[in-house]
């Protein structure tokens, strides 16, 4: 017996995150650590958990074993609930034969059964990629109080961005009049962030008509919203103000980081009213040595100090041996930096072994030009051996 929900969630965790490049090889994008002691996908199932919505289905693709595995049974984000609670909906075989999601819309196409158990009259369809805290039911009440068949939640971006996003134009009333995805001159700021709420009825209409074609992407950006327009469908755009942030790559998940330690960001993880949970194994507390040097940084549990640290963002488990640096760095767990290594301006992956007088990384300063400067990056489960160095830009997901 299944209860009626008058929302469902269905977030969308199955992409390849292919320009997090050794960071994603093994592992889905949503479940990339960030910020000490989360991954990506803590942020949208939390914002589900403190909006009222319990009931969400985590559609998983590209390596999901990490993920899965992350998820188990929801009850970090009180989602292991008797009625609704979280599903991970992987791809699955029928009497018609198996099929690989082949983007967004077929995924929630793949998975309209799921739905439709729950007699919903409103799906909100989220990504599992973006760091930002949102009341979904806010959200959702703008929905009913417009009438409207599709509200997309809309960022205002500097004009120079837009071009590089999908731009809403829209009336006085935020009614959306025209959709572009990246235009060269764009009209107006209002990116999408690639959060919907949609009439379950009308959703349903035009994901069933979209397969049916069998043309185009299979995408909402580019298939759904598009169809929903020309049939002068009632579609409205719902603005968010706070701190939003799409980490699709590895300089944006860098600075996702580097703004956590910034006093300016409005991004508060110690907000009480609005935790952001996150399933995490029982660890000691951090201990910092007599000879480390911390400054303005994030240190977690289990973590090991006894170098310099500055500006930098350490996961859970991490040792930083004595005479060792790390500056403007993220190091995910339990990642060994040791004696006379340093680490500047890189992204270490989980797991990692930077042995004795091993460089990673540069400082924009120490590079004559500066477009030969970015990120080191070291996958997981990497030992950069003694002595070697990690270019900026360089992307390393063997052993060095």
């Amino acid at each position: 017996m299944y209860i009626k929900k008058e929302c469902v969630a269905m977030l969308l965790a199955g992409g390849q995150g292919s320009r997090l490049y050794a960071l994603t090889q093994k592992v889905a994008k949503p479940a990339v650590p960030y910020g000490g002691k989360y991954r990506l996908i803590d942020f949208p199932l939390s914002n589900c958990t403190n909006s009222g919505i319990d009931t969400v289905g985590v559609l998983t693709q590209y390596q999901p074993l990490v993920l899965n595995d992350y998820i188990g049974n929801g009850q970090p984000w009180d989602l292991d609930k008797l009625h609704g609670g979280v599903h991970v909906l992987p791809p699955y075989q029928t009497s018609a034969g198996a099929s690989w999601y082949e983007g967004t819309a077929n995924a929630i196409y793949q998975n309209m059964s799921f739905i439709e158990r729950y007699d919903p009259e409103y799906v909100i369809v989220l990504g599992g990629d973006h760091i930002y805290k949102m009341d979904y039911s806010k959200m959702l009440d703008f929905h009913k109080k417009n009438e409207a068949d599709c509200t997309l939640a809309v960022f205002d971006v500097p004009y120079e961005e837009a071009s590089r996003m999908g731009i809403m134009t829209c009336d006085d009333q935020y009614r959306v009049l025209k959709f572009t995805e990246k235009p060269k001159q764009p009209d107006s700021t209002l990116a999408s962030m690639g959060i919907y709420v949609f009439t379950w009825s009308k959703l349903r209409k035009y994901l069933i008509e979209n397969e049916n074609a069998n043309t185009g992407s299979k995408d909402f950006g580019k298939d759904i919203i598009p169809a929903m327009l020309r049939d002068q469908q009632r579609l409205f755009a719902y603005p968010f103000e706070g701190y939003w942030k799409d980490v699709g790559t590895l300089d944006s998940l860098w600075e996702a980081n580097m703004d956590l330690l910034s006093p300016s960001v409005p991004l508060d993880l110690y907000d009480k009213k609005w935790k952001i949970y996150s399933r995490n194994n029982n660890m000691p507390p951090q201990y910092i040595g007599g000879s480390a040097e911390v400054e303005n940084s994030m240190i977690s549990e289990g973590s090991d100090i006894n170098g310099k640290v500055d500006f930098s963002v350490i996961f859970s488990g991490v040792t930083i041996e004595e005479g060792a640096t790390v500056n403007y760095s993220i190091i995910m767990p339990g990642t060994v930096v040791k004696a006379g290594a340093v680490v500047e301006y890189a992204i270490v992956g989980e797991d990692c072994v930077v042995n004795s007088g091993a460089k990673i990384g540069m400082s924009p300063e120490a590079v004559e030009n500066r477009d030969e400067w970015g990120i080191a990056v070291i996958g997981h489960n990497v030992d950069v051996s003694e002595g070697a160095k990690v270019l900026p830009k360089q992307i390393i997901s063997e052993n060095v």
